[in-house]
């Protein structure tokens, strides 16, 4: 029997308000608080972004590219602490460095198979340097691993929508506009 796991709900300036078990939450599409971990590096003055393909058997946006990694914080986990948790869980990537903070965007997905992300999810941004070979990640979470430049995941997007999760437009926007704009030389 697996142990159930629990969401923190929040009202719409993100402040929690209850919890409610986590596939319930989603069955009911009640606002709860997320996460969304970018891990980047720069290369040659570009810009470079860690992504993940969802594994084919997630519960919802199987086989979707998305950020490094995204989850929901536990009851009374700080978001920075569960970002480099669930880091660890689906990637293998044990950071050395902190993750920062640098916003949240509310968004709402419906989904074919009756389930409903409805989030407050938080950006986390840090940086890593390691190539995908050299990462050992967890194959019940992560299909597969890729580094992209910016510009490349952009024009992929634009051209690709559906290869990619409801929340990884926004996420990416928010995340370009409030940290990685500031790190491309070119």
């Amino acid at each position: 029997m697996s142990k159930l796991e629990y969401v923190i709900l929040v009202d719409e300036e993100d402040n929690p308000i209850g919890k409610e078990e986590k596939m319930e939450a989603h069955r009911k599409a009640l606002l709860h608080r997320a996460f969304s971990v970018f891990l980047y590096r720069v290369k040659d003055g570009v810009v470079e972004i860690l992504l993940q393909q969802r594994e084919k058997n997630k519960y919802h946006c199987p086989g979707l590219w998305a950020n490094t990694c995204c989850s929901h914080p536990r009851i009374g986990e700080d978001t920075i602490f569960a970002g480099l948790r669930r880091l660890k869980e689906e990637t293998g990537i044990h950071l050395k460095t902190q993750l920062r903070d640098i916003g949240w965007f509310q968004y709402k997905a419906t989904f074919d198979n009756g389930l409903t992300e409805h989030e407050i999810d938080h950006v986390l941004i840090g940086a890593f340097e390691k190539d995908t070979r050299e990462i050992q990640f967890n194959p019940a979470e992560v299909a597969a691993l890729r580094w992209m430049s910016l510009s490349q995941v952009k024009k992929d997007l634009h051209q690709h929508p559906k290869l990619y999760s409801p929340w990884f437009p926004t996420a990416l926007a928010l995340a370009e506009q409030a940290y990685f704009q500031r790190l491309e030389i070119n």
